[in-house]
């Protein structure tokens, strides 16, 4: 079985930066996804840059903080913030020409950035949403990268990172029997989505996920990956 843990909401703080290279050096990690709005992109940059075994790959954004393009003006509110939470399923569906033209602004900036795309997936699982469905597809094919599974991309299996996606490994599903857990998988491939970082000032600011971070990275980080665990 192919086992990919990936490491959401790289760029946001530089504590989350700084755990998530951690948990990669001294632990299971093999990829994490850059948040290009985040606070603090250009140190996230530099420690990619540093660390050419992390793979990389973007976080598309739509419910936190502001655009990057400034011809969104059905996607936020009157203070320049992006208008949707990790509520948007009960809202009602986007300008979907400006989501594209956004997250093709966020992409197309993290590829100036020099370093190369793994994958997509985004934050707070926005891409799941069924009214971007389609975008996420064009978007797929356009830059030739695969996407983190969700429910309404099933029927495109061409375009999928893994097989399966694991989202318990959160909160109090932070253990260090993950593997144990991750056997039971009937699929050939699955990826492990989790959120290491250590606790700064901003991360208190920006996210309600602060403490458990620190120790989702002590867990990451005291794991031994088994034979049958198989990178990427």
């Amino acid at each position: 079985m192919k086992v990919l843990f990936n490491a959401d909401d790289f760029g946001l703080t530089k504590g989350i930066n700084d755990g998530i290279i951690k948990s990669h050096i001294d632990g299971v990690v093999d990829s994490t996804t850059l948040m290009m709005n985040g606070l603090a992109v250009e140190h996230a940059v530099l420690a990619a840059k540093k660390t050419p075994s992390l793979k990389v790959g973007i976080h598309l954004v739509l419910t936190w903080g502001k655009p990057l393009s400034t011809e969104v003006p059905d996607l936020i509110n009157k203070d320049g913030f992006f208008k949707y939470r990790n509520t948007y399923a009960q809202s009602e569906a986007p300008n979907v020409d400006q989501v594209e033209l956004e997250w093709k602004t966020q992409i197309e900036a993290f590829l100036n950035t020099g370093l190369e795309l793994h994958h997509i997936d985004s934050h707070h699982h926005i891409h799941s949403w069924e009214p971007l469905k389609d975008v996420v597809v064009k978007l797929a094919n356009e830059f030739q990268v695969p996407v983190r599974k969700v429910d309404t991309l099933s029927v495109h299996k061409d375009i999928l990172l893994t097989n399966e996606l694991y989202l318990d490994f959160y909160g109090p599903g932070v253990s260090k029997d993950i593997f144990e857990r991750l056997k039971e998988s009937k699929s050939d491939s699955i990826e492990v989505m989790c959120h290491p970082g250590y606790v700064d000032n901003d991360l208190h600011t920006v996210s309600s996920y602060c403490n458990l971070r620190e120790k989702e990275l002590e867990v990451l980080c005291s794991l031994q990956r088994p034979e049958w665990a198989k990178k990427e």
